[in-house]
């Protein structure tokens, strides 16, 4: 079943003028996971419950490449929304989504980049209403740019993170270790929202996500007994019977 990245990765194909060709792409990629076929992860994709959802902004290629979590976020958390960021053009769509009165949204950027006013560090909401947490799904320059330049963002408040781990991401360098990919933020998220179950599974996800994707890339064997594996068992979903 697709889902928003998926959605916004065919569209994204559909307005390219040529082949987007990621590196390390000459064996066939399952269309469902972005990994190597032989070692797809889509039997291990995990069903959850979680009252918080989540609108990625995504920097032009992101949905494209094979390393994006954005895509394990919409795989776990059903209400995820996704949309192509840009500078002069907004889908009328994001505003319907911001303005809608069951979320509660959250801009999530480092909070030494905004003014103090704007930034908080706890989840929040009124009752009858759920935290919607809209991540910058980019490399960090871009990201930078793109909280910059988007002033229909300029009224949210600025959920920012202090997490004491290390990014344990490993298929994209950062000059900083405190530097998280998208997954990493989202758990962090859904974490301070009291979803601890979905960020747990997420996390796991993402490690598994990892796990395989390297192991494509350098043959290596997979366990399927190790811990983020075992953390899923519970919560994969099962197959619809044909």
């Amino acid at each position: 079943m697709s889902h928003a990245v998926s959605r916004l990765r065919a569209e994204r194909l559909a307005r390219s003028t040529k082949p987007f060709i990621a590196r390390g792409s000459r064996a066939p990629r399952c269309p469902g996971c972005r990994v190597i076929e032989s070692y797809c992860l889509c039997a291990w994709k995990p069903s959850v419950n979680a009252s918080s959802a989540v609108c990625l902004l995504m920097y032009d290629t992101e949905p494209l490449k094979p390393t994006n979590t954005g895509w394990l976020i919409a795989d776990v958390i059903k209400d995820t929304e996704a949309f192509t960021w840009s500078r002069t053009e907004v889908d009328e769509k994001l505003p319907a989504l911001l303005n809608d009165p069951q979320w509660q949204p959250y801009i999530v950027f480092p909070g030494e980049f905004v003014a103090a006013e704007r930034v908080v560090t706890e989840v929040s909401v009124a009752p009858g209403k759920r935290p919607l947490f809209i991540l910058l799904d980019a490399t960090w320059p871009e990201a930078r740019k793109m909280f910059r330049k988007s002033p229909y963002l300029d009224h949210l408040p600025v959920l920012s993170l202090a997490p004491e781990q290390m990014s344990r991401y490993r298929l994209r360098r950062s000059k900083r270790d405190d530097h998280f990919c998208t997954a990493e933020v989202a758990a962090l998220c859904l974490e301070l929202a009291d979803d601890q179950q979905a960020a747990g599974v997420l996390d796991a996800y993402l490690d598994v996500f990892s796990a395989h994707y390297l192991g494509a890339k350098f043959q290596r064997s997979i366990d399927p007994d190790d811990a983020p594996h075992s953390h899923l068992k519970a919560f994969i979903q099962k197959a619809v019977p044909t």
